[in-house]
């Protein structure tokens, strides 16, 4: 038996799905009967479809923890050839944060809840508990790995695994154009000013808190052209940040009212703004944690 196959189905009975790599580190090509696209839409990567092909088709779809299918005739050519062992992350209810080179990963290490990591040619791959869609180039060196996609098998790496944040899942919300300077409809309701009777827990002064939010409200404004709500999603981090030592409560909501209206005075749609805003707020607290 071969070694990658012998790997494959350790990873299928500790239910990963696998799939064999080629030459080039990518999937074997579809068969004859499937690359028209008459099994599903898989030949497509849209969806797992369902094509009663017994080869190793269909890129990421071909994933399976069948060992039957693993060890069967229409798979064992295949294994021959292979040159690597990929697997489904989204399929085993994983993501994995796929560093591409130095920066990206020292990136990581200073925005992402540390997790399972494992090293790969040029970078790491950081392990996450949770599925979510997959996306390539979210930021320079960055790509998502889970759902309807796959990833190559280099071992287990080291580390407890995290609970897949807020922060990688909002690497993949893509933020809208700014519309044209203009009048901006917005369903902002006039909001509560942060005060000291909200928050009654926070230590901070009142001037050191104002200082701070006028500073990030700045930052936000700023940003005209685009870009807005990936700003306001790093003040509103920053900003929670700085609470994580209070006993609370700080009024983080109340601040976080006004970094949505900054976003959506520049033109960020008010879902985005507010997603944004709320998981900014949300990975203060994964880090303390």
């Amino acid at each position: 038996m071969p070694q990658l196959l012998r790997v494959a189905l350790a990873l299928a009975a500790a239910s990963v799905p696998v799939l064999p790599l080629r030459a080039g580190k990518v999937p074997f090509g579809n068969c004859r009967a499937c690359k028209n696209g008459t099994c599903g839409g898989r030949p497509n990567m849209k969806a797992a479809g369902p094509c009663q092909c017994p080869a190793p088709c269909h890129a990421w779809a071909a994933a399976t923890t069948d060992p039957h299918a693993l060890t069967s005739p229409a798979w064992a050519p295949v294994w021959r050839e292979a040159v690597a062992v990929a697997y489904h992350p989204g399929g085993a209810g994983l993501t994995v944060v796929d560093l591409d080179n130095a920066a990206a990963v020292a990136w990581a290490r200073e925005t992402l809840p540390a997790t399972r990591t494992v090293p790969t040619t040029r970078g790491e791959h950081w392990l996450y508990q949770g599925a979510m869609p997959s996306s390539n180039a979210v930021r320079p060196g960055v790509d998502i790995k889970s759902l309807m996609q796959y990833a190559r098998w280099l071992g287990p790496g080291t580390g407890r695994m995290a609970v897949l944040p807020a922060a990688v899942r909002a690497l993949t919300v893509k933020e809208d154009t700014n519309p044209a300077p203009g009048g901006l409809a917005s369903s902002l309701p006039a909001h509560a000013t942060r005060s000291r009777q909200v928050a009654t827990g926070c230590r901070h002064t009142e001037r050191y808190i104002r200082t701070g939010l006028e500073r990030g409200l700045a930052l936000v404004r700023a940003r005209t052209e685009s870009g807005a709500g990936s700003q306001a999603f790093g003040v509103a981090r920053f900003l929670a940040a700085q609470h994580t030592g209070c006993p609370g409560p700080c009024g983080l909501a109340l601040i976080g009212e006004e970094i949505v209206a900054a976003a959506v005075a520049v033109g960020v749609p008010e879902t985005y703004a507010r997603r944004a805003v709320a998981n900014g707020l949300e990975t203060a607290v994964e880090h303390a944690a």
